[in-house]
């Protein structure tokens, strides 16, 4: 679900806490620690009456109540991520979004409190950030990658790989390695790709999971490899074994003798048999026709 195309819901960040009822002034990430600690928590029948006002009639005035309630649960999770080096402000605003996708999706049918639910979306959020900007930070980890980084695009001309005279320029002007330039060119080249894909609804997106998966040991797969191993032995066999001696030979010459297929022919079993080469053909058409009721029966 993207904020800006789905259910209009209040976004609920530092900046913009005043629009949902903060008093006071909210002037750094501290203050609104402080704002919204103080906010009052929702009784579970309160949040069921809110949550239902939300998805029978779309009341974002209840919307906005229940993601009030709940941005102290925010705070308290972003906590838990401050280790990464990343804002805490950043954070809480991650999952706030977060926060703001699950009242968006919250039965309250289910029996469940709201807290129980958004906390997977919370974090949903916030680690979606977190890898994102972990990323930027392994891409520059020298002090000539970071010269690098925050100068490479601007030197670019469109999207196309530099040539060899912008590279050897580059280099000279930011005073690193022609072999530098060439690697973190590479490296902002890339793109990552989430392997789950998204978690909005549309159903036209997938993910790269959905094409990378192996079926190999898929257990649908195993079964109809081993029923066909089974029927190229055992199966052909039986139905062999239910044929006179002369369509059994004329089966053999003419389709199982070499492996690429290239038999007797018609004429060559006539000639053995000392019929016509239209005789071969009929016993051949019968043989075949009663093995493949032999196999049918063998399935």
């Amino acid at each position: 679900m993207n904020p800006s195309t789905s259910t209009a819901l209040p976004a609920t960040t530092p900046t913009t806490a005043l629009a949902l009822g903060f008093t006071g002034t909210l002037g750094n990430i501290d203050a609104y620690i402080s704002a919204v600690n103080r906010l009052p928590m929702l009784s579970q029948e309160e949040e069921t009456t809110y949550a239902t006002a939300l998805r029978d009639n779309n009341d974002l005035s209840a919307a906005q109540k229940l993601v009030m309630s709940h941005l102290r649960l925010v705070v308290s999770i972003a906590r838990g991520y401050l280790g990464y080096g990343l804002p805490h402000a950043d954070l809480i605003q991650e999952g706030n979004i977060g926060l703001m996708k699950a009242v968006k999706r919250f039965n309250p049918d289910q029996g469940v409190r709201l807290v129980s639910y958004a906390i997977h979306w919370i974090k949903a959020e916030m680690h979606e950030y977190i890898l994102k900007n972990w990323r930027l930070v392994k891409v520059a980890t020298t002090k000539a990658q970071r010269k690098l980084f925050f100068n490479l695009r601007s030197h670019k001309i469109g999207f196309d790989s530099m040539t060899q005279g912008q590279i050897d320029q580059l280099a000279k002007t930011l005073d690193v390695k022609r072999e530098e330039v060439i690697e973190m060119e590479m490296r902002l080249s890339g793109h990552d790709m989430a392997l789950d894909g998204p978690t909005d609804d549309d159903d036209e997106k997938f993910a790269p999971i959905a094409y990378l998966s192996s079926d190999n040991n898929e257990p649908t797969q195993l079964l109809e490899a081993k029923h066909y191993d089974q029927l190229q032995t055992v199966g052909l066999e039986t139905a062999l074994g239910k044929l006179d001696p002369r369509s059994r030979r004329i089966i053999e010459a003419r389709w199982l003798a070499n492996d690429d297929g290239s038999g007797a022919t018609l004429h060559d079993l006539a000639a053995e048999f000392n019929v016509s080469a239209e005789r071969i053909r009929q016993i051949e058409s019968a043989a075949l026709k009663k093995m493949k009721g032999s196999l049918a029966e063998f399935a």
